[in-house]
């Protein structure tokens, strides 16, 4: 066999794995191999961890994913409460845990001038930070062109500026007092990688965390050893949709999500996988069930045949896809 009939060989089976394995798999490849042959979660050990958005669904289950390997946690969101319950909860996994270990941090993102003292609060109370975890952020359901421009306004403040600003001041904590090591993780989500129908202004907002974060991990090749990691999830099974924005000020959605939908990924197992990805460092990683994981692949890398597909499969399958139902009517029709 000659080498340019060995190379072809490889090249075949290479886009056999790719097409094939993601049917069979709810993260991408890279991923998913970290998962088997990658650090184990373990290695973070010890690390002190800060997390936004901690009071529910993602943030919730990671905390406990967490606190599961005697990691000591910050926990941060508005509703204290909640917060409080999280953490009964992550001493109740792990009785290694101490109550000074995980450090009940309330507070509203939102609020940019309570950024520097909550960090500072953090110091104080462990010494240093290791990881910040951005996962806060809200969803919307909403006709594109129906949307008022001062609910795209509050979803960028939300889900954009005020995690940004907080991110600018954990890279500067990292670089003037870690040794210019550090670590920041933000949830970000499929959305961040394609459009999305009925969510205009909040898939509007993960392009935009991909375009700010991007551009740091290039301007600081070579400068800082601050690691980036974009984890961008499909549908996972949280009461997200609830709180979602719509088309109008002010306005909920205010619909429960479907918690058993066949099509969404569990909370637990995607703080899983979030942890193996934080374990190994990794860039960029995809975690969803088949389905979107294979039409992510396609809109990737191959977004003409991606754009034929969606043109047959319309947007009501999205919509199904995401949220098991139709949520939101076009206008179009």
């Amino acid at each position: 066999m000659s080498w340019l009939e060995i190379i072809g060989f490889i090249t075949v089976i290479y886009y056999i794995v790719y097409f094939v394995l993601p049917w069979f798999i709810d993260c991408d490849i890279q991923l998913y191999f970290k998962s088997k042959f990658g650090q184990p979660i373990e290695v973070l050990k010890g690390q002190i961890i800060w997390i936004t958005g901690a009071s529910s669904g993602i943030g919730e289950s990671l905390a406990y994913e967490l606190a599961k390997i005697d990691c000591k946690l910050v926990l941060s969101a508005r509703r204290e409460e909640e917060l409080k319950r999280v953490k009964e909860n992550c001493l109740k996994f792990n009785s290694n845990l101490k109550d000074a270990d995980i450090h009940v941090l309330p507070l509203d993102l939102c609020n940019l001038q309570s950024h520097e003292k909550a960090l500072n609060s953090v110091i104080e109370k462990f010494g240093k930070l290791d990881i910040l975890v951005n996962n806060a952020g809200r969803s919307q359901r909403a006709n594109w062109e129906k949307i008022d421009v001062k609910v795209d306004k509050e979803l960028f403040e939300v889900n954009v500026f005020s995690l940004i600003a907080l991110s600018r001041l954990v890279y500067r904590h990292f670089v003037a007092n870690n040794n210019k090591k550090g670590y920041i993780v933000v949830n970000s989500s499929l959305a961040g990688l394609f459009g999305v129908p009925f969510s205009g202004s909040y898939t509007g907002s993960k392009h935009a965390l991909h375009g700010y974060f991007e551009s740091l991990r290039l301007e600081k090749l070579g400068v800082a050893e601050v690691d980036l990691t974009l984890i961008c999830p499909g549908a996972v099974a949280t009461p997200i949709l609830t709180e979602s924005f719509t088309e109008e000020v002010g306005k909920k959605f205010g619909e429960p999500a479907e918690m058993q939908a066949k099509n969404k990924l569990q909370a637990e197992r995607c703080a899983y996988l979030m942890a193996v990805a934080m374990a190994n460092r990794v860039k960029e990683c995809w975690i969803a069930h088949s389905v979107s994981l294979q039409l992510t692949y396609l809109a990737r890398y191959y977004p003409n045949l991606a754009h034929i597909i969606v043109m047959y499969l319309g947007q009501t399958f999205f919509q199904r896809l995401r949220d098991n139902r139709e949520t939101v009517k076009t206008e179009n029709k």
